[in-house]
C-alpha cells in the first residue's frame, strides 16, 4: 500500500479516532501506571510533531510523533497503524519520517518506550529492523517489566 505521510495537527477528529483506537489496543496489555499515553492536547505541544499516514482515499491509517528534548535527544511517541494495514510498511514509512525530521533538527539520539509484554512483538520488530537497539530506562520512565526501551544514534 502506498500511504502518504504528512505532518498534521493531532486535534482533528480523525486523529482523535486513531488515538482512541491505539489506547483501546494498549489499555488491556499492561497496568495503567505503566502506560505513558500522550493525549492529543499534549501531542499538540510545540515540542511535538505528529505524522499521519493516509491511504489512497485519504483515510488516516496510522500515526507517529516526534517529541523533542533539545538537540541531544528526541523520543518516538504514539506509533500506531490500523490492523488492516499492518504488514504493508506503513509503520516503516512513519518511523522513517520521524527519523528524518529528527536528523533535520540535529537530534543526536532517538529513543522510545514501548510495552514489554505479549502484544508488542510487531512494535519490537519494527524498531529493531529500523536500527534501534534495546537500552535502559530514560527520562522519568520507571524501569519495570512492562516497558522495553530502545535507542538509535543519529550522529
Amino acid at each position: 500500500m502506498a500511504a502518504s505521510i504528512a505532518i498534521e495537527t493531532p486535534l482533528s477528529d480523525e486523529v482523535r479516532v486513531l488515538v482512541k483506537a491505539l489506547n483501546a489496543y494498549l489499555n488491556p496489555l499492561s497496568p495503567p501506571e505503566f502506560q505513558f499515553q500522550m493525549t492529543v492536547e499534549q501531542m499538540a505541544g510545540e515540542d511535538t510533531t505528529v505524522f499521519i499516514a493516509r491511504d489512497e482515499s485519504g483515510t488516516p491509517v496510522g500515526m507517529g510523533a516526534l517529541k523533542l528534548f533539545g538537540e541531544n535527544m528526541a523520543e518516538v511517541k504514539r506509533m500506531y497503524t490500523l490492523p488492516q494495514v499492518r504488514g504493508q510498511r506503513v509503520g516503516v514509512a512513519l518511523l522513517d519520517a520521524i527519523e528524518a525530521l529528527a536528523r533535520q533538527k540535529g537530534v543526536k539520539t532517538l529513543k522510545l518506550e514501548t510495552g514489554n509484554v505479549a502484544g508488542f512483538e510487531p512494535a519490537w520488530r519494527l524498531y529493531e529492523r529500523g536500527g534501534f537497539t534495546r537500552c535502559g530506562a530514560f527520562l522519568d520512565y520507571p524501569d519495570s517489566q512492562y516497558s522495553a526501551f530502545y535507542e538509535k544514534a543519529l550522529i
